[in-house]
């Protein structure tokens, strides 16, 4: 995590297994006041989430922020679209990669920085089944290797 943050409140452990994430930028997130309670005590889930740019703007979808407990008749739409908030010329840039090179914007982890809510969206390429598998197969070779340093140490 970058310095100064806070809570993290989600994580998308699938988006790197998923995706060949090769840059990630910090967003703001435009929450309502309920959200946000309910995003504090953790009631939130990013793994199908997704970042889709519509009228020069990012907004991400199918993020679900639990409804608030005690938010009665002012509580959200647990599933509703929501604004990001970032810098024109980055979203040109986003539009501009995923136009190109047929990326893709996923968010990586939502976490709150400063008593704001963040979240850090990452731009990648679907990975194969075979590089996935690579992956695998390099994960386990260091975590063989870590073991036999650990037990060599001994």
């Amino acid at each position: 995590m970058p310095k100064g943050e806070g809570k993290l409140l989600a994580q998308n452990k699938r988006a790197n297994f998923d995706y060949a994430i090769e840059e990630t930028i910090e967003a703001g997130i435009v929450l309502n006041g309920t959200e946000i309670k309910s995003a504090r005590n953790g009631k939130v889930q990013i793994r199908d989430a997704f970042v889709r740019i519509r009228g020069g703007e990012a907004w991400i979808s199918n993020m679900h922020i639990n409804p608030y407990e005690q938010g009665n008749q002012f509580n959200h739409d647990p599933l509703r679209a929501r604004k990001l908030l970032l810098h024109k010329k980055q979203i040109n840039t986003l539009i501009g990669k995923v136009q190109r090179e047929g990326a893709t914007i996923v968010p990586i982890k939502m976490y709150l920085k400063n008593g704001y809510a963040k979240v850090l969206i990452g731009v990648g390429t679907g990975k194969k089944k075979y590089d996935k598998r690579e992956d695998l197969k390099k994960k386990d070779a260091n975590r063989a290797i870590a073991r036999a340093m650990k037990d060599r140490l001994r």
